[in-house]
């Protein structure tokens, strides 16, 4: 993984297949799949998550046609092109779909823990 010098990063999701970190510095993520790392700004990164949500998985596993094999995918903003066939797509997927999970779940934490001590969750205690 090229990482800068000034970077802190931490892990937002691994799996078997690769592993998305953050860089709190640069405010953005960084893939690291298939030997090679990317980074993305925060928008981009979801962009791009869509983009392989939008793979049409069954029309690569009809098509009989060679070029049926593999998809191309270029993220906005980065000098990197996925090369992707059947099994590349739905790792890449399973791991942007588990990064997006960890990175939504870290959001609605930090608005619990900033919420307005009035508004705080308290739990009832009543007797019985």
């Amino acid at each position: 993984m090229m990482i800068c010098p000034l970077a802190h990063f931490e892990e937002v999701y691994k799996t078997d297949h690769g592993a998305v970190y953050q860089c709190s510095r640069q405010n953005c993520y960084w893939l690291d799949f298939a030997g090679g790392t990317t980074a993305f700004k925060v928008s981009d990164f979801f962009s791009f998550k869509k983009k392989v949500d939008a793979v049409d998985i069954s029309a690569m596993v009809i098509d009989s046609s060679r070029t049926a094999d593999f998809t191309i995918i270029m993220p906005f903003r980065t000098p990197r092109c996925f090369v992707l066939d059947i099994n590349a797509v739905l790792n890449l997927r399973e791991l942007l779909a588990g990064a997006k999970f960890m990175i939504e779940l870290n959001s609605v934490i930090n608005e619990c823990l900033h919420a307005t001590p009035g508004h705080a969750f308290r739990p009832q205690i009543t007797d019985h």
